[in-house]
Order: structure tokens, then sequence, then C-alpha cells
């Protein structure tokens, strides 16, 4: 099935609080373990795009607005 919707997170806004990793309906999020941003803390990251339903699961609960979150059309 083909991906429904895109998740942009900024990667200097995102704490790392996971609260988006554990809502995804789909867990098409996941955290970036390998990298940090400049404050040194880990990000979330789309992992899984073919995933993504557009739900907005996501930018719903991210306490910092980190997220936004596209719908494809057509």
């Amino acid at each position: 099935m083909p991906a429904k919707g895109y998740v942009e997170i900024s990667v200097e806004g995102c704490k790392g609080c996971e609260l988006c990793v554990t809502f995804c309906p789909t867990k098409c999020l996941a955290m970036n373990k390998a990298d940090t941003n400049s404050f040194g803390l880990h990000y979330a990251f789309l992992d899984q795009e073919d995933k993504c339903i557009a739900c907005q699961n996501c930018a719903v609960i991210c306490p910092d607005a980190a997220i936004t979150v596209y719908k494809k059309v057509g």
C-alpha cells in the first residue's frame, strides 16, 4: 500500500521525548540513536515512510510543535 502521508520533524526542535514514537498507530516513527542535534539530544525521524497514514497523532502530541504532517493527494 502506498504511503498516505509524510512527516517532517525539526531536528533542532525535537527534544527526544519519544511521545510521537509511542503514539504513532502504525509505528512508522523511530528515534535516531546514532546521531544527536546541536543540544546533544537524540531526535525522532520518519523511519518507514510507506506506513505513514497522515493521522497527525504525532503532531498533536508533540509538546514542542516540532512535527509537520503532510497528506499525500492522489
